[in-house]
């Protein structure tokens, strides 16, 4: 295998590793395991991951996997930035439902902001998405980024390590969205922007 071979070959897992729907889903799971909140019962935490799995990855990729095969399109033809309006929409629906549930069963602002946050960037995503394409992949590590910031100003504690792991993982997953020529630098950088912003702005002021 020749070396732009094997470089490609490790874009591909990278995106693949690094996919935007199991984002909000690894948010809470850390939140859940890995801060004070691991102190709540645990089938409390199973329930609310089962309802933000169920509607943040299960059901979108269900409804855009009968999407596509109704269509008759395979993954790549989302790389077209016009085919991806009625698979942002059934997200977005997707998402909408999940923050009714959660607001209505009284879960904390600060768990709701995480889907609200999510909510705004992919709603930000569809209508630049009419004229240009940004890239999801790097919106959702935004997010990441811009969650743990807005995280510390609410539990008061210092993110530094975490950040510069998700910088460097943001990085990486950048390139590799470029390598694959999925998206350009321009495309890449403004998705990051918008996911950062989004999640200290969901989480925090909205």
């Amino acid at each position: 295998m020749r070396d732009n071979d094997k470089v490609i070959k490790v874009a591909k897992i990278i995106s693949a590793i690094f996919n935007p729907f199991v984002v909000p889903f690894l948010a809470f799971l850390v939140l859940f395991f890995c801060s004070y909140l691991s102190m709540l019962p645990l089938t409390y935490r199973l329930i609310v991951l089962g309802i933000v799995y169920a509607f943040t990855i299960l059901l979108p990729m269900i409804a855009i996997f009968f999407f596509r095969k109704i269509n008759g399109w395979g993954f790549g033809a989302f790389r077209d930035r016009k085919k991806r309006f009625v698979p942002y929409l059934l997200t977005i629906i997707c998402y909408v439902s999940c923050l009714v549930m959660m607001v209505r069963i009284g879960l904390p602002r600060y768990m709701t902001g995480i889907i609200l946050a999510t909510l705004m960037a992919m709603v930000i995503c569809i209508v630049v998405n009419i004229k240009w394409k940004i890239s999801e992949h790097m919106t959702a590590i935004g997010g990441v980024i811009g969650g743990l910031i807005a995280f510390s100003f609410l539990f008061n504690y210092n993110p530094t390590v975490w950040l510069s792991l998700f910088i460097l993982l943001a990085g990486v997953l950048g390139s590799a969205r470029i390598i694959l020529r999925h998206h350009t630098l321009p495309e890449v950088l403004t998705g990051f922007a918008v996911g950062a912003v989004c999640a200290i702005l969901g989480i925090l002021y909205l």
